[in-house]
């Protein structure tokens, strides 16, 4: 099993136990804010379920029918990670505005639920941490993308946590379904920057800027005269594919050897990469 399968399952367990601590906290003591972090943990845990088994398929070598690999299932799972998210944020808008509406309902043991927030964020911040790690290491999106929900999810566990501490010093109940919106809004950012992340590498988006630069600056370096240079990305696969200029009566072993040591370079900048050459004599 490989370090991003062997992550992506830590996820999984890590989200299914907050789940279970969240939802047990949140029936007894009452909390909206509290029940509304079971949900987020629950759409985390879709999350690394998708992402689990996005970079098992990833990782697939290309067959007849993928010639290009697998890496944009990565990219998928990460648009639909994105709209569960949105979903649950509506939900937990929808649920704490009636509540306000209603009328705050008296909070019992709420103390419990400041533990379990705490303990939450601290887990969290762990599993994040591996997370992100790995998904630096591999390039991998998927694991990106539940990086970046369990690092939200420490922010509003702590928050939740701050909320129930109000609460128990001040005795206002409205402040739990104030801070179960204000949850709710920082899922809603976090929907947003994952789905604009995963999804413009489905539609064949160029590279980075930053990355464009250092791919540019190391053909310069290299002497290579080219145009018509295109790149793209699926998953934690990248793509390139560029015209190169040889003298007029190079030979064809000749200039195929130039060509791999063009390869060879820019496979030392970039990891995972696929390069197409196109040799035009001048």
């Amino acid at each position: 099993m490989n370090g991003k399968v062997k992550v992506a399952r830590l996820s999984v367990m890590s989200n299914t136990l907050l789940i279970v601590l969240k939802l047990v906290a949140g029936l007894i003591s009452g909390s909206v804010s509290i029940i509304s972090e079971a949900i987020h943990s629950s759409m985390d845990l879709i999350a690394a379920v998708i992402a689990f088994f996005a970079v098992r398929v990833s990782d697939n070598p290309p067959d007849k029918r993928h010639p290009y690999g697998h890496g944009k299932v990565e990219n998928i799972s990460g648009v639909i990670e994105a709209i569960l998210i949105f979903i649950a944020a509506v939900w937990i808008v929808y649920e704490a505005i009636k509540r306000m509406i209603a009328g705050s309902p008296e909070l019992d043991m709420v103390w419990l639920g400041l533990v379990i927030m705490v303990i939450s964020g601290i887990i969290n911040t762990f599993v994040s941490w591996r997370l992100y790690k790995t998904a630096r290491r591999t390039g991998s999106v998927a694991l990106e993308a539940d990086a970046l929900h369990l690092k939200t999810d420490v922010y509003t566990s702590l928050g939740v946590a701050a909320g129930l501490g109000l609460i128990i010093i001040t005795n206002i109940k409205w402040i739990d379904s104030v801070v179960a919106i204000l949850v709710a809004l920082i899922i809603l950012f976090e929907s947003y920057r994952l789905l604009k992340k995963a999804f413009t590498p489905l539609l064949d988006e160029s590279w980075p800027e930053e990355d464009l630069i250092t791919l540019k600056k190391t053909l310069d370096e290299m002497g290579v005269n080219y145009h018509e240079l295109r790149t793209r990305a699926a998953g934690n696969y990248l793509f390139i594919d560029l015209h190169v200029e040889v003298p007029k009566y190079e030979s064809v072993e000749n200039s195929h050897k130039y060509c791999d040591m063009i390869e060879e370079k820019l496979n030392e900048q970039f990891n995972n990469l696929n390069v197409t050459i196109h040799v035009e004599p001048v």
